[in-house]
């Protein structure tokens, strides 16, 4: 890989250490700290969400027309994606095993804890269990979908892309008919730097 390259993605991943270090401050500042999987408030910060709740009498009066109209539809989507999660998870189960290619952890994509927020009446929360499993979702199969690119086509497309996976850096530069003879096998393995809770 070229070296500039390389060190503008260790420059990437540093970053987004640093991001994730600021991130966990935040917990300090609005007085939760995490044990295991549950978050844990203060009791007096506790009781102020409680206060803060619009109850259903106020919420619902309050929303538009246009989201009541288009609440089923949303919803709706939950089958498709429903099914989505399901194939990845089978195809990814099946093929990465036969392929050697690591597997991707989904329980490290779908983060679903929204819903605990005293704050938020019921339908906030269903919404916010909605969206973190639909966004968890998409990045979930994402990651496998990169991983089967790596494996299967992993050369760089010509035109620029809007976003690149996590694994696109190590695909093969497009028209370098000699380096994809020369190095495909060695790009189809190239998983090493994944976390070790990564590995199959």
């Amino acid at each position: 890989m070229d070296t500039r390259i390389a060190a503008l993605l260790e420059a990437i991943k540093k970053l987004e250490k640093e991001l994730r270090l600021e991130i966990e401050k935040k917990e300090a500042d609005f007085y939760y700290t995490i044990i295991g999987k549950k978050v844990r408030f203060e009791a007096e910060v506790r009781r102020r969400h409680r206060s803060l709740v619009y109850r259903l009498s106020r919420y619902l009066p309050e929303a538009s027309l246009f989201n009541l109209l288009t609440a089923p539809l949303i919803w709706f989507m939950l089958i498709p994606a429903l099914f989505l999660d399901l194939s990845v998870t089978v195809f990814q189960a099946v093929c990465f095993r036969i392929y050697g290619i690591p597997r991707v952890k989904r329980r490290r994509y779908l983060v679903i804890d929204r819903h605990s927020l005293a704050y938020l009446n019921i339908i906030e929360k269903f919404n916010c269990v909605y969206c973190g499993y639909f966004n968890g979702l998409i990045a979930y199969v994402q990651e496998v979908a990169a991983r089967t690119e790596q494996f299967w086509c992993p050369i760089k497309h010509a035109r620029r892309l809007a976003a690149m996976h996590s694994r696109y850096a190590k695909f093969l530069e497009y028209g370098d008919a000699e380096g994809y003879r020369l190095h495909l096998e060695e790009v189809r393995r190239a998983f090493a730097d994944l976390d070790n809770d990564e590995a199959p």
